[in-house]
């Protein structure tokens, strides 16, 4: 499988206002990230989380190494149009990306910046609410939804663009857990039946565990980079990073402390709830 996103050595410093670096944020960073996957990000708080997500889309540009995307380099003036027609991003607050009063204005916002003609459009604004459950919501005033719903309509708004890769910036931290749940379900689908490539950056480590790949950063550094439940088996590493762990992974580390011999590699609710009642006399 190809690689849609690629950086080398990638290097990112913010600067005081002496002119001086004031926090090197990504430190020659190299990750490739395959078409169709869904890889989470996860580090504690300045870890350069965010700050690596606003590369992937030229929203940030290196201030050291490259970024690719479908081998385009993101520092190539010419090319940003085209990385951003490949790259979305959903950010944490919806409201920062609603611009219309309606609902399906909204949503037809960015073809229409495209140049997309009107019947394309108006296919691609209802393609995008059907998948994310909001069609019958397309008259609606934005700012009368929920938080949930409102996220679900950013998503549909950078899916209109058609995009082969969304990059989610902590999308669920604003919502309730019915929001939450509904947000984590479409990510999850769009990898699942459209083929999108999902980039999850999220501080829910719950949201981790049925990703293809997690990549831990810490200080600007790639502190572990596999499947979920190689990188959950490392608890003290990633406490040692400022880092939680999954529930399942909590109760089951908490058990094999008090004497049971459990996986610590069942992280879903169901395996974890399997292995507890394996181990029971």
């Amino acid at each position: 499988m190809k690689d849609i996103i690629k950086t080398e050595k990638l290097g990112f410093s913010y600067y005081g206002e002496d002119g001086t670096v004031a926090q090197k944020v990504l430190d020659r960073l190299d990750i490739e990230i395959e078409q169709g996957t869904f890889v989470v990000i996860i580090g504690h708080n300045g870890s350069g989380k965010t700050t690596l997500a606003k590369h992937f889309n030229a929203t940030l540009l290196p201030m050291g190494g490259k970024v690719y995307v479908e081998n385009m380099d993101t520092s190539d003036e010419n090319l940003m149009i085209e990385v951003r027609r490949r790259v979305g991003m959903v950010f944490q607050n919806p409201d920062n990306q609603i611009v219309a009063t309606v609902v399906e204005e909204d949503i037809a916002f960015a073809p229409e910046n495209l140049g997309c003609p009107p019947e394309e459009i108006r296919r691609r604004v209802d393609e995008a609410l059907k998948i994310v459950s909001m069609y019958e919501y397309r008259k609606h005033a934005p700012h009368l939804l929920s938080g949930g719903q409102k996220q679900r309509i950013a998503i549909a708004g950078v899916l209109a663009m058609r995009p082969k890769c969304i990059v989610f910036d902590e999308p669920t931290a604003m919502l309730d857990p019915g929001g939450r749940e509904s947000v984590v379900k479409i990510m999850h689908e769009l990898k699942e039946k459209h083929g999108v490539t999902v980039i999850l950056i999220t501080h829910h480590m719950d949201e981790a565990i049925n990703a293809d790949r997690i990549i831990v950063l810490s200080d600007g550094e790639i502190l572990k980079d596999g499947k979920p439940k190689e990188v959950f088996k490392d608890i003290e590493t990633l406490r040692k990073a400022d880092l939680e762990i999954p529930e399942t992974a909590k109760l089951l580390h908490t058990l094999n402390a008090e004497g049971f011999s459990l996986p610590t590699d069942a992280l879903t609710i169901d395996e974890c709830a399997a292995a507890i009642h394996k181990a029971l006399p």
